[in-house]
């Protein structure tokens, strides 16, 4: 699924005061937070991210993993929080996306 910048700056309104549902450390992406992830992602759709891992470099291709194992789209990441968005559900929140 690819976003336009529109959509994008919505979804980066929305997340604004969202806190960090999923926390990443020094395991990494262990079958457990997959799993973990998968669910919290399917509830609720745009949630963030906290990645308390290494280098810059690490914290991009642990996102991408993510994004790539779920099919959900990097919507923003700042430092080491991502906002990431999946639309699963017809009632979705997210209508004009």
């Amino acid at each position: 699924m690819n976003l336009t910048e529109e959509q994008k700056k919505k979804l980066r309104g929305l997340g604004h005061a969202l806190k960090p549902v999923i926390i990443v450390g020094a395991g990494g992406l262990s079958d457990s937070l997959l799993e973990e992830f998968d669910r919290s992602l399917a509830h609720h759709e745009l949630m963030k991210v906290k990645l308390n891992v290494g280098d810059r470099d690490e914290r991009d291709r642990m996102i991408a993993a993510l994004c790539e194992h779920s099919h959900a789209v990097l919507v923003q990441r700042v430092g080491n929080i991502a906002l990431l968005f999946l639309r699963k559900r017809k009632d979705s929140k997210f209508p004009a996306l």
